[in-house]
């Protein structure tokens, strides 16, 4: 990163055939550089918790037999080794990150509208919360419930803290993402930080991601790295250059196939088997959809979005981000049909008939370019990228 011997800046990629909508540019410079020192900040994580893989001289081996494997759509060798994880993540994930944390602020008024306010301690933020969460209570977590009240500390003089005792109202949004891990920790990470929100996330995914997604969590809420020689002002400036806290951000995640879970499950998951009425939350499928529909089949995959439509509260989001346009497609039948992704998804949410929810259209792109802007450091090159967004709202009938 900035400064360090070890990286080099990023070579931008110009692809040919540039269609599609770009991600827009703020007209502020001053905005401009803002967001692109938050964006390193970012990059910092991934290359501070994988600078010893990002270091090794097998790297590039390891990722050409993860790109083989993924090539040959054999995702349980190419997510069946730590070492694998660890590479991928350092690779892939990066401009994902970033990609996710764009979206989630060209969606952020939907976002907003679901965090909900609550009152926590004065005192929270300097709770330490677990990295990880038991899957089974991850929804109860996420809903707040156990949350320590208020707690006296020692001023040092003898006297209560004028903090001790007291009570705010922060807003929490609840996020459970299916398939993919860390890129959209990081991205979500991204999000409270931008918002000042507090955030319970709840990942989801078939291969054992909980190691890296533990050693994310730990980055996102630590201080970054100083040298030995830092000064001491250097030193107080980072002790508050963590992207969240431990209390802003809790997590759990989940090893699971989505397409194998029952509803009861996923209602364990989404929060729905809680007491009293369950708050309205994000779900993703981030480059996963079209893998579903492809490996798991179209019935499974419709199975599991009627599922989901069953038990999620009304006014929750359904974010799908993939690759845009033939790369997204499934085929159907014994003469194998291809159907774009998308048209599956829009006929099993808006074109079937359901009883007790609908699902309504908010958001929709077909095509849209991510570009890094220049003067990002990372050790190794990353890429633009380039994905279709589209967002769902569900509703159900007032009971």
């Amino acid at each position: 990163m900035g400064g360090r011997s070890t990286a080099s800046k990023r070579k931008p990629v110009a692809p040919a055939g540039d269609t599609g909508r770009q991600v827009a540019a703020a007209d502020n410079p001053e905005a401009d550089n803002k967001l692109r020192k938050h964006q390193q900040r970012l990059l910092n994580v991934f290359s501070d918790a994988f600078a010893a893989v990002l270091a090794r001289d097998s790297l590039p081996t390891i990722l050409q037999e993860i790109k083989r494997a993924l090539y040959n759509r054999d995702f349980a060798v190419a997510f069946g080794r730590q070492d694998y994880l660890e590479a991928y993540a350092a690779r892939w994930s990066p401009t994902r990150a970033l990609c996710y944390a764009a979206v989630f602020r060209a969606i952020g008024d939907h976002l907003d509208a679901l965090a909900v306010e609550a009152e926590v301690a004065a005192s929270d933020d300097d709770v330490e919360a677990t990295s990880s969460l038991p899957p089974r209570g991850a929804a109860a977590a996420a809903d707040g419930e156990g949350e320590e009240g208020p707690r006296s500390s020692d001023s040092g003089d003898g006297e209560a803290s004028p903090s001790a005792g007291r009570r705010r109202r922060r807003r929490r949004l609840r996020m459970l993402c299916f398939g993919g891990c860390a890129a959209e920790h990081v991205a979500f990470a991204s999000h409270l930080c931008e918002t000042g929100s507090r955030g319970d996330l709840t990942l989801v995914d078939s291969a054992p991601w909980s190691e890296t997604a533990s050693l994310l969590q730990r980055q996102l809420t630590s201080p970054p790295p100083l040298s030995k020689y830092a000064s001491a002002a250097a030193r107080a400036a980072n002790a508050a250059a963590n992207i969240v806290d431990a209390a802003q951000l809790r997590f759990a995640f989940c090893q699971a196939d989505a397409l194998s879970l029952g509803r009861d499950r996923l209602a364990d998951l989404v929060g729905a088997q809680r007491r009293g009425n369950p708050t309205p939350l994000v779900v993703t499928l981030m480059f996963t959809l079209n893998e579903l529909y492809t490996d798991g089949g179209i019935g499974k995959t419709t199975r599991f979005l009627r599922l989901l439509g069953e038990v999620l509260p009304g006014g929750s989001l359904l974010l799908v981000v993939d690759s845009p346009g033939s790369y997204s497609e499934a085929a159907v039948g014994k003469e194998k049909k291809k159907y774009p992704m998308q048209w599956l998804l829009n006929h099993t949410l808006l074109g079937t008939e359901t009883a007790g929810y609908t699902w309504e259209s908010i958001e929709s792109e077909d095509s849209v370019w991510f570009r890094l802007p220049d003067g990002l450091d990372y050790p190794i090159q990353l890429e633009n990228m380039r994905y279709q967004m589209h967002l769902y709202r569900i509703h159900r009938p007032e009971s």
